[in-house]
């Protein structure tokens, strides 16, 4: 078991779900953590960790989504774990400087929503589920994202004018909100 893992687990069971439906991904994600020694690892099959970060504006007035290249939707940004990450939070603060292009992101370490679903360009075995493990990050005033090559664009949207209607995100952005406040 890597320090990553471990750290994973410790952060997982000391999570404070917001809802019943969280608690159950929560045991859920603890379950498959504590039966998966390379639970962090992308080659993990049919399964992995992964986190992400809501990024929202210092005066907590925008959030910034990507369009992500592959999959075509916007998304919050994120991805896989790697073996120099000291901790979930560790990664999800590198994807999103990574992914935002923006510098002095700060981030919440606790995280604030889960979300599992499926993906089918991930694994050569086929498809898999990413548990992912999302967090809030905020950026510096004036902070302009920069594309990267992971997407088609990147920019800031008002939480009542989101380019997407799937309920995982809009949950993310309320949770993320109520956070910040």
């Amino acid at each position: 078991m890597s320090d990553l893992h471990a750290e994973a687990l410790a952060t997982l069971r000391a999570w404070r779900a917001p809802s019943i439906e969280q608690a159950r991904l929560q045991r859920d994600y603890l379950d498959f953590v504590s039966t998966h020694d390379d639970a962090d690892l992308r080659t993990c099959f049919p399964g992995h960790l992964t986190t992400s970060a809501l990024v929202v504006s210092a005066d907590a007035g925008h959030v910034l989504l990507t369009l992500h290249a592959k999959a075509g939707q916007w998304f919050q940004v994120g991805g896989h774990t790697e073996a120099g990450d000291s901790s979930l939070a560790a990664a999800a603060l590198r994807e999103a400087t990574e992914e935002s292009g923006m510098t002095g992101l700060v981030i919440d370490p606790t995280p604030v929503h889960l979300d599992r679903h499926p993906v089918s360009f991930c694994h050569p075995r086929g498809v898999v589920d990413h548990l992912d493990v999302r967090f809030v990050v905020t950026a510096p005033s004036g902070a302009q994202p920069q594309r990267s090559e992971e997407s088609r664009d990147v920019r800031w949207f008002a939480p009542d004018a989101l380019p997407t209607a799937e309920s995982s995100i809009r949950d993310l952005v309320e949770l993320s909100l109520r956070r910040r406040r």
